[in-house]
C-alpha cells in the first residue's frame, strides 16, 4: 500500500471559507433563535420588540443559537476529514495549564476591575443588571436557565466559534499565532454590541488572553472553562449589586 500524497493530506478550511463558515454558523443560530422569540413572545419577526435586556428573551436566545452554531461548526470541522475535537481543540488541558490559566484570568479580573472603580465606573453594566432583574422577576427557574446560559452556554458558543473553528483555519503557520489571536479577539469583542466602547475593550483584553492560552495550550475546553470563569464573576458581582439596590 502507497503512502497518501501531499493532496490528500486533511488541511483546515481556507482564510476565507473560515471566516464565511464561521459567519454562516452564528447567522444561523442567531435566525434560529429570532424564530424561537417570535414563537414564545408571540411577536411577529417584522415588528419583534426589543428583548435586549430581558432575561428571558437572552436566555432563550442563547439556548437556541449555541446548539445550532456549535452543531454546524462541528459539521464544517468534519468534512475537513479532521477530528472534530481536534480541529475544534476540544482537548482535555493539563491540570497544570488549568491552574496557570485560571489564575491568569482572576488577576485580569482583579486589575480591570481596580481600573474601572479608578475611573469611577461601575463593575456591573445596565445589561447585567436588566437581564438579572428580569429574570428574577419572571421567577427562581428562569433565573436558573439564565445562569446556566451565561455562565456554561455562553463559553461553549463563543470558545467553539473565535478559538476554535476561527483560531484553526487562520492558523495556518506558528508566524500567523499573535495575528491570528489579536484578529479572533477583535471579533470576538465586537459581538458584544450591548457594551459600550469601554467594556467593549475589556472584553477584547480577555480574548487576547484566551486566544494566546488557545496557542499555548491546544485547548479549547480550557477557554471554555475560563470563560465560563469571567462569565461567573460578571454574574456574581450583579447579584452582590442587588443586594446593595
Amino acid at each position: 500500500m502507497t503512502a497518501p500524497g501531499p493532496a490528500s493530506i486533511a488541511k483546515p478550511w481556507g482564510l476565507v471559507a473560515t471566516f464565511s463558515l464561521g459567519f454562516i454558523a452564528l447567522l444561523t443560530g442567531q435566525m434560529a433563535a429570532l424564530a424561537a422569540l417570535s414563537w414564545w413572545f408571540g411577536a411577529k419577526l417584522s415588528g419583534m420588540p426589543d428583548f435586549s435586556g430581558d432575561g428571558v428573551a437572552v436566555t432563550i436566545v442563547i439556548a437556541v443559537s449555541t446548539p445550532v452554531q456549535v452543531g454546524l461548526l462541528a459539521l464544517f470541522a468534519q468534512r475537513r476529514g479532521i477530528g472534530t475535537a481536534d480541529y475544534l481543540g476540544w482537548t482535555w488541558p493539563r491540570r497544570s495549564e488549568v491552574v496557570f490559566g485560571v489564575a491568569a484570568i482572576i488577576a485580569v479580573i482583579v486589575v480591570t476591575n481596580i481600573v474601572s472603580w479608578l475611573l469611577g465606573r461601575g463593575l456591573v453594566t445596565q445589561f447585567q443588571s436588566d437581564i438579572y432583574r428580569t429574570a428574577g422577576a419572571a421567577g427562581w427557574l428562569p433565573m436558573l436557565w439564565l445562569w446556566l446560559a451565561v455562565v456554561v452556554a455562553t463559553p461553549i458558543g463563543e470558545e467553539t466559534l473565535f478559538r476554535g473553528f476561527l483560531f484553526r483555519g487562520w492558523l495556518q503557520s506558528p508566524r500567523d499565532a499573535w495575528p491570528v489571536i489579536i484578529l479572533s479577539a477583535l471579533l470576538f469583542a465586537l459581538i458584544h454590541v450591548q457594551y459600550d466602547w469601554y467594556v467593549t475593550g475589556q472584553v477584547f483584553a480577555f480574548g487576547v488572553l484566551l486566544g494566546w492560552i488557545r496557542w499555548a495550550t491546544g485547548s479549547t475546553l480550557l477557554t471554555i472553562l475560563l470563560h465560563g470563569v469571567i462569565n461567573l464573576e460578571g454574574m456574581l458581582e450583579t447579584v452582590v449589586q442587588s443586594w446593595f439596590s
